[in-house]
């Protein structure tokens, strides 16, 4: 009688490792890989706003599809939105921490935005994952020799011009 609180605890424990090592991997749905494929195409013709509608409704349906997050993301860099494309590297970060494209287009869109040493960072974690050969490593890497692409305009770096007029 005193032994069947730990002999339980030990069986429970035995369940339980060994049911993980049997798991299958993950396959997406088939209407989500219809409708990505679609949004893909869309996005090779430069109609962002289909494909972005294509990529949504595949999420709509599966929303562990972590490929589908990174096209989300470059549909929403090309359309000029790159903190929503940080939101949805994030994502896909969250469901496969060591997704490196999602790092890499990661650090891309920061740079993108203008935040440098943020992709810098994300370089140093490419490199500790992959090394310097790795493709996403290489084309991070191109991207931050180039530097920022545009500069980021603040509210404070516009300043109206103040006229007044009697009435």
């Amino acid at each position: 009688m005193r032994y069947t609180p730990a002999a339980l605890a030990l069986s429970m424990l035995a369940a339980l490792t060994s049911s993980v090592g049997y798991g299958a991997p993950y396959q997406p749905d088939p209407r989500s890989v219809v409708l990505a494929d679609q949004g893909r195409s869309a996005l090779a013709a430069g109609r962002v706003q289909d494909a972005i509608d294509s990529f949504e409704a595949a999420l709509a349906i599966d929303p562990g599809h972590v490929a589908v997050y990174l096209d989300l993301a470059q549909a929403a860099r090309d359309d000029g939105l790159q903190g929503k494309a940080i939101y949805y590297y994030r994502s896909a970060l969250e469901r496969e921490p060591g997704n490196l494209a999602a790092i890499s287009g990661e650090g891309e869109a920061m740079l993108e935005k203008g935040a440098v040493e943020k992709a810098r960072r994300n370089l140093a974690k490419l490199e500790s994952l992959c090394g310097g050969n790795c493709p996403e490593t290489r084309q991070l890497a191109r991207a931050l020799e180039k530097g920022p692409s545009a500069a980021v305009l603040t509210a404070e770096a516009i300043t109206p011009e103040t006229v007044v007029t009697q009435n």
